[in-house]
């Protein structure tokens, strides 16, 4: 997995490419840690990540309600059809903002 990052004042664009799962997801949760400070707008881009497991997700969570409890929001654009059915079918859909 690769990850780029863009910071534009209070707003944070992560690029998420190839597979979040059990072995990358410890690595993004590192890398939102280090970069959240000061951001009140998390973007996370899949246009190129190919899978996403329930670590993956796990991660996005405990961001999403970090972001929350800090007045922030996050968003997920570029989300992949697959991607998009398992956010549907565990209900996550109602809780991520998805662009």
């Amino acid at each position: 997995m690769k990850f780029t990052t863009e910071k534009n004042g209070e707003e944070l664009i992560v690029r998420l490419s190839g597979e979040l799962n059990t072995l990358t997801a410890p690595e993004l949760n590192d890398l939102l840690s280090e970069n959240l400070s000061g951001v009140k707008d998390l973007k996370l881009d899949f246009a190129e990540c190919e899978y996403v497991s329930s670590a993956g997700i796990r991660v996005l969570l405990a961001t999403y309600k970090q972001m929350k409890e800090e007045g922030g929001t996050m968003k997920l654009t570029n989300v992949g059809d697959f991607f998009k059915k398992v956010l549907k079918d565990t209900c996550l859909d109602v809780v991520f903002e998805i662009e």
